[in-house]
Formats: C-alpha cells, structure tokens, sequence
C-alpha cells in the first residue's frame, strides 16, 4: 500500500464481496454488498452479479450467518452491518472533501 492510499474502515470486507459477486459466489461478504447496493452505487461503486441477487439479502445474510454458527449470530449480523455504515460513511466523507 502507498503512503497516499487511504485504507476505509470495511474497506476489505466491501472489496471481497464486489469480488464474491463478480465471480458467481453468494458469501457473506457479497450478501453484504447487496444489502449496501443502492448507496454504495450512489458513491460510484460499481457492482456486477454473475448470479441473480436474492430478494433480501438481509435475511440471506442473517441466514448464512446462523448456518456458520447458530451462536452469536444476532451480534455477528450487526458486526456486518457495522462495518458496511462505516466504509460507507467513510466514502461519503471523501466525496464531499472532493
């Protein structure tokens, strides 16, 4: 990484999920992404799906989650979701400083 790339909090989480979507895949990383579409789509990210996206990729998230371990899965939804705001938020604030 350079000295002039700034890192985004949530950065790699969104970046494997754009990955997971280009490739056909339907991780929680690219759930996720889904769930951040329409506003990341605002801040200029582009998404491409290989796969028809579920309908609510909330549920699926949740879904998905729950199956890698029923346990903590309320909190490990909402770790998600945290880190998505934050990227996104992130984004926004680099948008406006432009």
């Amino acid at each position: 990484m350079s000295k002039t790339e700034v890192k985004l909090p949530g950065e790699d989480l969104v970046k494997k999920g754009l990955k997971d979507l280009s490739e056909g895949h339907s991780s929680p990383a690219a759930l996720l992404v889904l769930i951040g579409a329409p506003r990341l789509r605002r801040l200029g990210i582009l998404i491409s799906t290989k796969n028809k996206p579920p309908l609510h990729p909330e549920h699926a998230l949740y879904q998905t989650l729950q199956i890698e371990n029923p346990k903590g899965v309320h909190s490990r939804y909402n770790a998600f979701i945290r880190r998505l705001i934050s990227y996104e938020r992130a984004l926004e604030q680099i948008h406006r400083r432009a």
